[in-house]
């Protein structure tokens, strides 16, 4: 059911975008726009509807953390949950994290300049590491690096070039992404990952702590960061968030900083 609600719900934003350029070479009326959207919006709420009536998801899964050295939390699940604001596609628990480290500061949102390089951001080309033992089911880096959209100019771009993602199916909003299978029916997911970073091919076995891919720049994204979340199926269309736990970290409010020892022994 879930899965054909989300193949429904982006087939009627793409109809929307057909009606609307033939609009510009046939006569006929808009109306039939507004319908497919009003469909689509409608199949949205009921995407909510069923994901939010999800069993309990028990206590959080303890891992380790995906990073090392300091870094903060944006759209955190110990803020709000969901997280990102929707269910939809495994997101419920999900968190980004920006580098910040102390001596090198990160590029402030702003009018001016709309973008820019990738190299700009400390979080470009950090390591990102295997959160707990699993097998890699899913290793995509052939999606590009884009430019920033840390900026007010930038954000409505992202907001038109997200409707294109969206028809494009999660694979796109990912951009370069991860799945580990962490076993128990729990699958790790790391996305906007940096192209042609990746470690891993799918079937590899990887073990806790172990460098998989970099931090990057790619998919539905406004500057270099890492989104991680836990789900309980593979399949970006049909998953349900499961919630974590960082080992001796926790899960860090937004806004809040973590550091994790680049030192410190590995399991």
């Amino acid at each position: 059911m879930l899965k054909a609600l989300m193949v429904l719900h982006r087939a009627c934003w793409l109809a929307f975008l057909v009606i609307l350029g033939a609009g510009f070479f046939l006569d006929f009326t808009s109306l039939w726009g507004w319908l497919v959207i009003a469909l689509a919006i409608a199949l949205r709420v009921a995407l909510g509807r069923v994901l939010a009536r999800a069993p309990d998801p028990g206590p959080p899964v303890e891992l380790d953390p995906p990073v090392l050295g300091r870094w903060s939390a944006l759209n955190s699940p110990a803020s709000k949950v969901p997280s990102h604001g929707v269910r939809a596609y495994g997101q419920t628990y999900a968190i980004d994290l920006v580098a910040e480290p102390l001596d090198r500061p990160r590029p402030g949102f702003g009018w001016w300049p709309p973008v820019r390089p990738n190299r700009d951001f400390p979080g470009f080309g950090a390591p990102l590491l295997a959160v707990a033992d699993g097998t890699v089911l899913r290793a995509v880096d052939r999606n590009r690096d884009h430019l920033s959209r840390n900026s007010y100019p930038a954000l409505l771009y992202l907001v038109v070039e997200g409707l294109f993602r969206e028809i494009a199916g999660p694979g796109q909003i990912l951009g370069n992404h991860l799945i580990l299978d962490l076993g128990d029916g729990r699958y790790a997911a790391y996305a906007h990952l940096r192209r042609n970073s990746l470690l891993v091919r799918a079937g590899d076995r990887v073990r806790t702590g172990q460098p998989v891919a970099e931090c990057g720049n790619s998919g539905n994204s406004t500057e270099p960061h890492v989104h991680f979340q836990l789900m309980d199926n593979p399949d970006l269309d049909v998953a349900r968030g499961i919630p974590f736990t960082w080992r001796e970290i926790g899960v860090p409010a937004n806004g809040e900083t973590i550091s994790v020892d680049p030192t410190a022994g590995r399991r």
